[in-house]
């Protein structure tokens, strides 16, 4: 059986909010479950015609959106022989929170709420850990 890290309920719901505020689909997060995802693979077109983005993001946008998922703990950057690559994967905690998403019955479920945006900007904005 396998054990789960428990974590603050603050740290989850930041980690929640901004998950959900991101412009990511779950796909994205389930498939980086399994393996890393380079970043040329998120940004663009590429990453609205894989289902990843739900609208097409510049390199340096994306980056800006993965980077802030890895403050609040969704993801790491993978680390190569060489030291750190343009790809990332899912911590411990995104996994909890994408085996949550994965219950849900309705994607408006997930969608932010205008509270959850305001949320997450704030914290964006003054990074102020919970």
């Amino acid at each position: 059986m396998r054990q789960t890290i428990q974590y603050p309920a603050q740290t989850v719901q930041r980690a929640d909010c901004a998950m959900r505020c991101s412009p990511f689909y779950l796909k994205l997060f389930e498939l980086m479950m399994t393996e890393s995802i380079s970043l040329k693979e998120i940004a663009g077109l590429r990453g609205v015609n894989q289902l990843f983005t739900r609208r097409s993001l510049s390199e340096i946008g994306a980056e800006n959106e993965l980077l802030w998922l890895i403050q609040v703990g969704l993801l790491r950057r993978e680390v190569d022989g060489q030291g750190l690559t343009d790809s990332f994967r899912v911590t411990p905690l995104g996994r909890q929170l994408v085996h949550r998403w994965r219950g849900l019955e309705h994607t408006k479920d997930y969608r932010p709420t205008w509270i959850d945006r305001l949320y997450n900007a704030w914290q964006r904005w003054f990074r102020l850990p919970l």
